[in-house]
Order: structure tokens, then sequence, then C-alpha cells
């Protein structure tokens, strides 16, 4: 059923709480905590400047990294603050908690139109656990719920949940942001009933990933593209040589499994006719993440479905790259939802390149619809410098998997269902 929105809410005077996904990338510079890419700050500035306008008295909330419970001075919002205030042409408070007698004596001080960011609320172990009394805390600081955090939504934690429901029982609103609603729109309503032909790009590492996905996108798509190491698991249930690619071999049943489908649903199911492989050489060496250092050697066009002993498939072939442009260029409906390769090694990255321009060109001189499904392809589109030449890029990750499978989000099922009439909230958030 669809949910409220901001554009449905009565906000004068009310205190609303809004959860964000504020998680941005952060590195330190000379003893500073510097923000190196503000994307998920500049999408929240719609639904933040309705809320002002329409009078509301913000209160916002996230989690930035992975802090496990514990104050992690690195992970501090404080520096989300200072940027969101120079984004949003106004004063943004900041307060170094998100509950307590500190928070609640700056919360009571706000205004109409004001703006409040609370600390990283994963510094609670509570958050995550989706404690009852650490959610009722949150909730008691305000009067409506609003989430705009589509990339969390698929975490049944405090701030996404628990709060939202403490709300709920006690008569307040629980809306949708813009952000929130555009995916919902695109990734739900969109695909409900794709104009047709409807073209599914499907990429990265595993199977097991995106199995959900596929099994559910075969009851609906014309023609799904296969790219990124999963090719390799499909090569492997079709019984061919995949050298030192990387493959799930105890999911050869469940490619097999898709393989079937695909031909009883009469759905064209396409992968790889050539790759780039390359040799796989250790250097001894770690990067940032303790991740062992891999080089590549000897990259070359690989035309055999098996792959060479001592090689690894790392992107799609010129070959694949021109027959899946093709389809896409026929396509009314694009879903694309992972990298064909390695594409962050510029060695490998020209089969994903060539894959986002494709879209892209479908997008701008065929009118169809494309949709990128959160992740890596988003990364991609936007190194490509394609960001605004397709129709919508989820900020979903994880979240966008799940929901494309079907599955029921808890951050959306706990917002509150609009009217059946379609109309607006009749009730101003009483």
């Amino acid at each position: 059923m669809a949910k409220l929105t901001v554009r449905d809410l009565d906000v004068r005077g009310k205190r609303v709480f809004v959860r964000v996904d504020y998680n941005v990338p952060l590195e330190e510079r000379d003893g500073q905590m510097v923000i190196t890419d503000d994307t998920r700050i500049r999408e929240t500035l719609p639904t933040l400047r309705l809320l002002i306008e329409k009078g509301g008295r913000l209160i916002l909330a996230s989690h930035l990294g992975r802090p496990k419970g514990k104050r992690e001075p690195s992970m501090s919002l404080r520096p989300v603050a200072a940027r969101l205030a120079d984004l949003l042409g106004r004063p943004v408070a900041f307060v170094d908690d998100c509950i307590g007698p500190k928070v609640e004596q700056t919360v009571a001080a706000l205004k109409d139109g004001d703006v409040l960011l609370l600390e990283n609320v994963r510094f609670y172990p509570e958050e995550e656990a989706n404690d009852p009394a650490f959610s009722e805390k949150l909730a008691a600081l305000a009067d409506v719920y609003v989430n705009d955090a589509f990339g969390s939504a698929h975490r049944a934690h405090a701030s996404t949940e628990g709060v939202a429901r403490a709300i709920a029982r006690r008569g307040g609103l629980c809306a949708a942001g813009l952000l929130m609603e555009r995916e919902l729109k695109f990734l739900g309503d969109e695909l409900e009933n794709p104009a047709r032909p409807f073209v599914v790009i499907l990429g990265g590492a595993k199977v097991s990933d995106k199995i959900g996905v596929i099994d559910r996108l075969l009851e609906k798509a014309d023609t799904i593209l296969i790219g990124g190491a999963m090719a390799y698991t499909f090569r492997l249930a079709q019984g061919y040589q995949t050298g030192k690619s990387l493959v799930e071999p105890d999911k050869v049943d469940v490619a097999r499994a898709a393989l079937d489908k695909a031909a009883t649903r009469k759905v064209q199911f396409l992968l790889p006719v050539d790759d780039v492989v390359a040799t796989p050489v250790e250097t001894g060496k770690v990067d940032k993440k303790g991740r062992p250092v891999i080089e590549y050697q000897n990259p070359r066009v690989n035309t055999d479905p098996n792959c060479p002993p001592d090689a690894a498939g790392l992107d799609i072939g010129p070959a694949t790259v021109k027959a899946y442009s093709d389809v896409i260029a026929r396509a009314r409906t694009i879903l694309w939802n992972g990298p064909m390769g390695l594409f962050e090694n510029p060695q490998f990255a020209a089969g994903t390149n060539a894959i986002a321009h494709a879209v892209a060109q479908a997008t701008q001189t065929s009118g169809a619809l494309s949709i990128i499904g959160g992740g890596d392809s988003v990364k991609a589109v936007n190194k490509a410098g394609l960001a605004g030449q397709v129709t919508f890029m989820s900020t979903g990750g994880g979240a966008s998997l799940e929901f494309l499978e079907g599955r029921e989000l808890p951050g959306v099922a706990a917002l509150t269902d609009r009217p059946a009439d379609g109309g607006g909230c009749c009730c101003c958030c009483g």
C-alpha cells in the first residue's frame, strides 16, 4: 500500500524526527575529519527545505560508519552539521548526543524552521538492537516521524523502525521523505508494469547476492544480461572451465535453476560471449583494509567460453559489449544493478563504462526509463560522468536488492499507509 509522504503533512510548530542517511566518507586532514563526498547530504535537501518551508522543527538522526556501540570521535556527525549548514544556507545546531537532558533542552528551544542534527545514533548499541526503551527516548523528542534514508530501510534499527512504531502508537504520523518517495516509485511502482521490452542488467561478484533478484525479475523481464564475476558461476553450471575466476561452486545448482526458469518463461538470458582475462599474481602486499594486493598480468580478450587455467575473467569483452548494447538500445525500461567486471581497475573498466554509455544513450535518444539499482552501478555511472543522463539512481545498495526481491523493508513498513482513496492526510498530524 502507498505510504504518506512529507507532502501530506501539516508540521507547522511540530517537532519532526527525520531519519537521514549521512553515512558519508570521511578522511583525516591536519587532525580534522573532512567529508570527501557530500552526495548523501545533498540528496536530503529537497525534503529538509520542504519541511522548513512548512514550519517544522527538524531533528535529524543518522548513523555514520560502524562504531560498534561506542563513542568513536572519527565517526562523529559534527563535520556533517557544518557541511549541511553551508548547503542549506542556514544554521544547523549540533548536539554531541542523541538522547538525554542536553538533547531534550536543545529540542525544547527549537523554533519553527530550525534544524538540529543529533550525534551518531550508532554510538549506542541499543540502536542496532532496536531496543524499545532507546526507541522511546528518541521518539519522545518528536511529534512526527519522517524517513528519508532508503539505504537503511532494510535494517530494523531503533531510528529506522522503532521510533516510527513508538510515534505511531501515540497517534503520530510517519511519512516518507522525498528521496524515499522516489526510491519507492522507481524501484516499486515503475517496475510493477514496465514498458516493454524490459531489460535487466545484472553484474557483481556473486550469484548468491543476486539470486533472489534474478528469480523475481525472471517473472517480469524480457531479457536479462549477466556480467561480472557472477557470470562464471553460470558458465560453471553450463560445464565450462572457469580458470582462476571468482566462482561459487556451491551455487551451480542455483544458477542452473535460473537458466531453466528463463528457458521455461521464454526470457532471453544472455551470458558473455567473450571476456577480458588476466593472470592474477600475489604481490605479498596488503591494502589499507588488510586485504592482499593482487597484480593482474597479461590482460587479453578471450573468445573461448572456457577460461584459461592460469587466468581470471575480469571484464566482458568487445563482442559482448556490442551484443548487450544492441539489446539495451531497443529497451523501453532498463534496470541495472552490478558492474560488468573489476571496474575499479582501469584495465578492466571498459565493459562497465560501455554499458553505462549504452544505458544513457537509450535514455536520451529513445526515451527509455533507466533505473540504476544502487551500489557500484551508481559509482560507475558517476565515474563516467553520466549521472544526469539516466532516469533514476538509487541510493539503496542492500536495501535496493531486498526491495527488488519483493521483501518488505522494516523502515518502509513502519510508515503510515495512505488512505485508501489516495487522498492526503486529513488529521493534520493530530
